[in-house]
């Protein structure tokens, strides 16, 4: 056999050994999603963009919160300063969660409503929005964007407590479809009575929804 011969033979060889090689190596998970990467470290925000948000100190956690419910064990953090904070965190309180992200746009008409019924509402029902989406400083971003138009069309700006569930556990803990925005009605002693998957149109939507499902007019 000529020796140009041997040398094609002996390059082709090699190739079969590389690529069995490489199918046969083990792979981590983190191209498909899986656990097998560990999660990137959260990335300091900006305490001038949480203080641009408007966003409300959350109501502080207490050791009496709900034993039962779905959001009993749930900690998530405040959008106004970082610190963990309580989807439920008035016991014996109806509570009221908006659950939206930075690039959801009906979410951006929501967010507004939600503040006027809460303004109407007052201590009758504890009304808190829930970004759920990784990107906290985009929420803050957005946050400060819509209070500037507000402020142009001399409405209320956004003084909401926000909590960040990077996660999405509030959705998925309520069994609720993966969309945006949806609302979340929680009963006084922490069970759900109802989740809304749909935007709402106004604040008499808003009013008459939450009156149906735990029983507070306003």
């Amino acid at each position: 056999m000529s020796r140009p011969v041997l040398w094609k033979w002996a390059l082709t060889a090699v190739i079969v050994a590389l690529a069995a090689a490489v199918a046969l190596w083990p792979r981590g998970d983190s191209d498909s999603g899986g656990t097998g990467a560990p999660p990137e470290p959260a990335r300091e925000v900006d305490p001038a963009l949480r203080h641009a948000s408007g966003a409300a100190v959350c109501p502080p956690g207490s050791d009496s919160r709900p034993a039962a419910g779905p959001l009993a064990d749930i900690v998530l953090t405040c959008l106004a300063d970082g610190m963990p904070a309580a989807p439920v965190a008035v016991p014996g309180a109806p509570t009221v969660l908006n659950l939206w992200a930075y690039w959801c746009e009906p979410c951006r008409t929501e967010l507004p409503l939600f503040q006027e019924y809460a303004d109407r509402a007052g201590s009758a029902v504890q009304v808190l929005t829930v970004h759920s989406d990784p990107a906290e400083a985009k929420a803050l971003s957005l946050l400060a964007a819509l209070n500037q138009d507000l402020r142009d069309q001399q409405r209320p700006e956004l003084r909401l407590p926000g909590l960040q569930d990077p996660d999405a556990r509030v959705r998925t803990a309520a069994n609720a479809p993966n969309a945006l925005p949806i609302t979340v009605l929680i009963r006084p002693d922490g069970s759900i009575a109802e989740y809304v998957a749909r935007p709402f149109r106004d604040v008499a939507d808003i009013a008459d929804t939450v009156a149906g499902a735990l029983g507070v007019t306003v």
